[in-house]
């Protein structure tokens, strides 16, 4: 039998399932997966650059990414390439071993952030396990017998992830409340807020942790000046300070990250740093700050699997050879400046290829069932706010068809 015969067979189950309709599918989801995502909006079968297909064969602009994740869009040929080829020589070592790409993805983690010399990098498979890294290192910031720092200061509106520790950092409060009690000690402060930060900052915080823009809250920029401001109120305090740029690293704003050129002492990463492939990273910044966390500390079954470092080497090589940090700032200032000038849109924010615009009459989730309807794959992160955070290499030329519609689906919005 062949190899191409018995990757089939592997896979006889899924496809089967790939003949049946979408509605079909959904049915046989419902009674096999737990609910906690909802009932699926569509099944995708198959994606190719920034579209997407469902089961029963309609096509869709992917404005969202998978949650600005797939940075490459889908099916690129070089990341394909690459996670196949490194399938094929090596796919999985314990972390009693290591591989050339994780060490490689590293070594250009820490050259793209500018770190210092005695900063290094903690891979884990995705933004809430790299938070949830970064949360145990600050635990070890413990202060003194006399003045112990047993608080971190978060910020209204911030979303860390779901598990445990990274949610007692997350804002909304109907996330956290079926879980208490939580195992940190969390003061939230006004976002973007310098007087709220040097109040709340003093020698009992442990660290403060901050996204740089807040994409779960509707794309709120806290700005350089906040940025610069933060860091210099924790180094006083002695507190340590966490950037979270899981949503806004990797070109997404169209810098490799948003943070302004500021250095944390540890900061967050994952969603676009694999192109789809499920990676995280903690880069910790200084010599000092690495020494928190020693052997045995913490650790990770799949943290930096060779194939995971290969397609974050991928995208990495990608952005930087095809110069797509150009061409995401362009694209995302054309985009804003388009969409302001459309009747029925509110308020635009946004930085490169993270994008969120309000809408008059607060109709964003029927927004997006109209979207979905029309071919177009975006989201409502609230009852009035749209957020698009599409493939970096998305085109003017495909951004226009969504342009050219969205007067219809507002109207069609409203209607709903």
């Amino acid at each position: 039998m062949s190899q191409e015969l018995r990757a089939t067979g592997a896979l006889n189950e899924a496809n089967e399932l790939s003949a049946l309709h979408g509605a079909d599918l959904s049915a046989r989801y419902a009674k096999s997966l737990l609910g906690v995502f909802g009932a699926p909006s569509r099944v995708l079968v198959r994606g190719a650059g920034c579209h997407v297909w469902d089961a029963d064969g309609n096509q869709y602009l992917d404005l969202l990414g998978g949650i600005a994740v797939n940075t490459l869009g889908h099916a690129n040929p070089l990341l394909n390439s690459v996670i196949t080829s490194q399938l094929a020589t090596l796919g999985h070592v314990s972390n009693f071993f290591s591989s050339p790409t994780q060490i490689a993805l590293a070594e250009k983690l820490l050259e793209i952030s500018a770190a210092p010399e005695g900063s290094k990098v903690f891979f884990a498979n995705s933004g809430t396990e790299a938070n949830e890294a970064a949360l145990k290192l600050t635990r070890r910031n413990t202060g003194t017998d006399a003045v112990p720092r047993t608080k971190v200061i978060a910020l209204e509106h911030a979303f860390h992830g779901r598990t445990l520790g990274a949610l007692s950092l997350t804002y909304k409060e109907k996330y956290r409340a079926p879980f208490a009690p939580l195992p940190e000690n969390v003061s939230w402060i006004p976002a973007g807020d310098e007087a709220a930060l040097r109040a709340a900052v003093d020698e009992t915080v442990a660290a403060v942790f901050i996204e740089p823009i807040q994409g779960e809250a509707g794309v709120r920029e806290l700005g350089a000046d906040y940025l610069r401001a933060a860091r210099e109120i924790t180094t006083a305090a002695g507190a340590l300070l966490v950037f979270d740029e899981v949503q806004t690293g990797m070109g997404r704003t169209g810098e490799f990250f948003a943070s302004a050129g500021v250095i944390p002492d540890v900061m967050t990463l994952a969603k676009g740093l694999g192109g789809g492939f499920p990676i995280g990273a903690m880069i910790v910044f200084g010599q000092e700050n690495t020494a928190w966390l020693t052997p045995g500390d913490h650790g990770t079954t799949f943290g930096g699997n060779p194939v995971a470092c290969a397609a974050g080497l991928a995208v990495i090589h990608t952005i930087e050879n095809e110069k797509l940090l150009g061409h995401v700032r362009e694209t995302g200032n054309w985009l804003r400046a388009e969409l302001a000038g459309i009747a029925g849109v509110g308020a635009v924010r946004g930085r490169g290829l993270l994008t969120a615009f309000e809408l008059a009459n607060g109709s964003a989730p029927q927004l997006v069932g109209a979207a979905l309807d029309a071919g177009f794959i975006v989201n409502a992160t609230d009852e009035s706010t749209i957020r698009l955070a599409p493939p970096l290499i998305i085109t003017r030329e495909q951004l226009g068809t969504f342009l050219a519609a969205l007067p219809a689906l507002l109207t069609a919005a409203t209607a709903a």
